[in-house]
């Protein structure tokens, strides 16, 4: 099926859509790594109303994939192939204060989260601000950072499923664990609440610069890159199996293992999402025979590889 042709079935199956609807979309200024082919179909919802009508009228065999800010996002070169989703506008970029309570839209940054609950004296979400992501990634990967984790705050998320209803999950029904939710994947998060605690507004501030001065002294966050690229095993580091790989400024193609923290890979300019995939299994092989430790990609790999 081409572009046009799922475009021109998808109008068809919902001629009330309001969101955008566009074809053959580059995805690559919408990760941080700035590479990676396009979207067959990229679909902008208006609102939580628009995507679950979108969803309930798209055939159930057309892929969905949903991004979001792009930050641990590599888009392989050859594209995504059916509808990626990318949330955004106030819809789902609006945050809403109510006592210890915090909702939010899953396009927020995690900053932006950071930095509402700090305003209004909440304090327990200012990791966040070492967070380079959104709301809804942190949902699905119980994102952490600096010694806290989605889990420690998460209330409820609300979402919806492929055939446009709409559910509510509890902190239990999540199922976090380390950098993981088992969630139901067919589920795209629109909302979550989140509770903090009363706190010092300026005791919390101070906390976020701390945050943000260790993260600007130890990663590379001035480099076009992804954030934190393995798992880090169970007991150990990853950035430290990395380095007695030997692997601290290792090369391929345009993509480099940062000389600054070398669980970051980044993109030195003209970089494919294959040199970056491709450099990242050369340093799991290398550290798998170096330790005997299997490293697992934090970094979400999506799309079709070229040949």
């Amino acid at each position: 099926m081409t572009a046009h042709s799922l475009i021109d079935d998808i109008r068809a199956a919902a001629p009330n859509l309001r969101g955008r609807l566009l074809e053959n979309q580059s995805l690559a200024d919408l990760t941080w790594f700035r590479v990676g082919g396009p979207a067959q179909v990229l679909f902008s919802p208006a609102d939580e109303e628009d995507l679950a009508t979108f969803l309930a009228a798209l055939e159930p065999s057309v892929p969905v994939t949903v991004i979001g800010l792009g930050s641990n996002l590599i888009v392989r070169d050859g594209g995504i192939p059916g509808v990626t989703i990318r949330l955004g506008g106030k819809a789902f970029g609006s945050v809403e204060i109510d006592g210890e309570m915090i909702r939010a839209g899953t396009a927020v940054p995690d900053m932006r989260l950071a930095k509402t609950a700090a305003e209004a004296g909440l304090d327990g979400l200012a990791f966040f601000r070492g967070i380079p992501g959104s709301v809804g990634g942190a949902l699905r990967m119980n994102a952490g950072a600096h010694g806290g984790e989605t889990t420690d705050v998460l209330v409820e998320a609300r979402g919806i499923d492929r055939k446009g209803e709409v559910h509510s999950f509890t902190h239990a029904e999540m199922g976090f664990r380390y950098r993981h939710s088992s969630a139901p994947e067919n589920v795209i998060f629109t909302s979550a609440t989140f509770r903090g605690r009363p706190g010092d507004r300026e005791e919390i501030e101070a906390e976020m610069e701390r945050v943000t001065a260790a993260r600007e002294a130890a990663q590379p966050i001035r480099e076009r890159t992804g954030g934190s690229t393995f798992k880090n095993p169970e007991g150990g580091k990853a950035w430290q199996l990395i380095d007695a790989a030997g692997c601290r400024g290792l090369v391929r193609g345009g993509a480099q293992v940062s000389e600054m923290h070398c669980n970051f890979l980044i993109n030195r300019g003209g970089a494919t999402a294959a040199d970056i995939e491709g450099l990242g299994e050369e340093v799991r092989r290398r550290v798998r025979e170096t330790s005997g430790v299997e490293l697992h990609w934090e970094i979400k790999r999506i799309g079709v590889e070229t040949a």
